[in-house]
């Protein structure tokens, strides 16, 4: 899909445009007050713009459904989005804002599914999940594959962040098996998330399990740490696999 041309000498502003080449970013947390993402309007647009000069052409971004913590609804999300859409407008940024949600795989989850309430998709029919980072799930495989027979494709939210799963690396296959996605998180090739969270993002990396890249934006240091040198060169490896469809969304 990409095609990469050799140079004898660094170019940190083509190192930096690398990241714009993904188009979309699929996984953030940038609209105001609903979970613990951006708190404020303002916030908001800020980070919009520093994705904006990134190169982003468009944002779906993907607030909590985590109904211990965040008990957000698809009505809530849209709604809040057009506030989003009309303060972009109005500073006249020049990017697309879309919106879905990153559905925490707990009790309420599984009732929406099970009762055929139709989820946010990142784009067709994929939705973003996310499970407990402290302990494997029991119920996990039962609630993706209900979310499969209603028509939907699960893609894991930075799976390299379920740093459990170091000593059971053979669960990354079974859910690709079973036809889950995978998203990576972009810091986690930085080392922004810790050793071990880096070391499973190479590890999935090699194995080509990755098909999405978010940003997975919640604050201003996220996107500070997004300027990193060593992201450029992570990044440009993955593109060169062919397999990442952000441009497609």
């Amino acid at each position: 899909m990409f095609k990469w041309f050799s140079r004898s000498k660094p170019d940190p502003e083509a190192d930096k445009a690398i990241i714009g080449l993904l188009q979309t970013d699929m996984h953030s947390h940038l609209i105001p007050g609903i979970d613990d993402g951006a708190p404020d309007i303002e916030t908001s647009l800020q980070l919009i713009g520093g994705l904006h000069a990134l190169g982003y052409k468009k944002i779906i971004t993907t607030p909590h459904i985590m109904w211990d913590m965040y008990r957000n609804t698809r009505e809530v999300i849209l709604e809040r989005l057009e506030w989003v859409r009309t303060a972009v407008k109005e500073a006249e940024l020049d990017i697309e804002i879309h919106a879905a949600a990153e559905y925490f795989l707990d009790d309420y989850v599984a009732k929406l599914v099970a009762n055929n309430e139709p989820l946010l998709t990142i784009s067709g029919n994929m939705v973003l999940v996310e499970f407990s980072m402290a302990y494997p799930s029991h119920s996990l495989k039962d609630i993706l594959f209900d979310m499969q027979m209603q028509g939907y494709q699960p893609v894991i939210a930075h799976p390299e962040r379920y740093i459990y799963l170091e000593q059971n690396k053979g669960f990354y296959g079974e859910l690709k098996d079973i036809g889950c996605l995978f998203q990576l998180n972009l810091l986690s090739l930085t080392g922004y998330y810790g050793k071990s969270v880096n070391e499973l993002a190479h590890y999935l990396m090699k194995q080509n399990f990755y098909d999405l890249a978010g940003t997975d934006m919640h604050h201003f240091r996220h996107l500070e740490a997004l300027h990193s040198p060593a992201l450029s060169a992570q990044l440009r490896k993955l593109l060169e696999s062919g397999r990442i469809r952000n441009a497609q969304l």
